[in-house]
């Protein structure tokens, strides 16, 4: 397949490094002042790995489009309305876009393929491509699962099989609803984690994972789609990357709450926090555990105290 990858962050350029390593031609896109792209163009490479020479490297997003017919984005989730509105002028009509990223809009709580669908013609099939995994590992050879989830059946079928390869096996999602929320809010369940680090109960990241799935399913069920996908890769599955693994941005991000250090990364689960939360609003559904992660962020809360009380509310059945 001929694929553009538009965005060169550590995921993007991991994507575009794995889709050429499989045996697509792949383009790979970065802004003109992207110091990412000046890296690759200069030496290569990047701090987690050496791209082929046969990945092209671009700073010209209308011949990205022209070129190729699956086009994945790989971006910072509150900045793809404003891409996506740049995409639309370039006339992006019967193109296959994949969203490999994993967030909410916080402004509106829309799902991202919602957002991508509100400008992109009907001949342009959105999917989204979610599950664990760190770039660290995978470049080292360590396999993963992940799905892949669409609208339509055919794209997604398409995609499963011409992305499959020994290092990641793709399933077919069959909830593109409860995979989005379910893939962004991991991100909330890991800044969470990282607070609970910080301050020394870790023994409580086993309640984290049983209730904060429970939380989920519930806004995932009340969104309309089948609450068991937070117990799939989308979330419960990827909780061991996001929750336990060193190299997990936002489990990084909620140490650095307790420690009041400037994180310096983009933990995605921050604006996602505010995005859910405007979610429980709208669907009348308790997530306790959001709208806390969402006041430590804001500084609202006392923190030790709040983290400890969160898992010691009022004595109720568990289920």
């Amino acid at each position: 397949m001929n694929i553009s990858v538009l965005g060169c962050g550590r995921w993007g350029t991991f994507i575009a490094w794995y889709l050429d390593r499989i045996g697509h031609k792949v383009i790979l896109f970065g802004r003109e002042n992207s110091k990412n792209l000046e890296e690759l163009i200069l030496n290569g490479k990047n701090a987690y790995l050496s791209l082929s020479k046969t990945v092209s490297l671009t700073s010209d997003l209308e011949m990205c489009l022209n070129k190729s017919s699956t086009i994945v984005i790989s971006i910072s989730c509150q900045n793809l309305r404003e891409f996506i509105s740049e995409i639309s002028a370039l006339n992006p009509a019967n193109k296959i876009i994949v969203l490999c990223m994993k967030g909410i809009e916080e402004n509106t709580g829309k799902r991202l393929s919602e957002v991508v669908e509100e400008y992109v013609p009907s001949s342009t099939k959105v999917t989204v491509w979610v599950g664990p995994g760190h770039v660290q590992s995978l470049v080292q050879g360590i396999p993963n699962c992940m799905v892949i989830d669409s609208k339509d059946t055919n794209v997604k079928s398409l995609l499963v099989h011409q992305f499959t390869s020994n290092l990641i096996r793709f399933y077919y999602g069959t909830d593109l609803i409860g995979n989005e929320i379910g893939a962004a809010a991991k991100n909330v369940m890991g800044i969470a984690a990282g607070a609970l680090e910080g301050l020394g109960l870790e023994p409580l990241k086993g309640a984290l994972m049983s209730r904060g799935a429970r939380e989920i399913s519930q806004i995932i069920k009340a969104m309309g789609g089948n609450e068991i996908s937070a117990y799939g890769l989308c979330h419960l599955g990827d909780y061991q990357a996001t929750l336990f693994s060193q190299h997990s941005n936002n489990l990084q991000f909620g140490k650095s709450l307790i420690t009041k250090e400037n994180y310096g990364k983009l933990a995605e689960g921050a604006s996602t926090s505010k995005a859910l939360t405007l979610l429980s609003k709208q669907y009348k559904v308790d997530l306790p555990i959001c709208s806390t992660v969402k006041s430590l962020i804001e500084g609202n809360l006392n923190i030790s105290k709040t983290m400890e009380n969160l898992f010691l509310r009022d004595v109720k059945n568990e289920f």
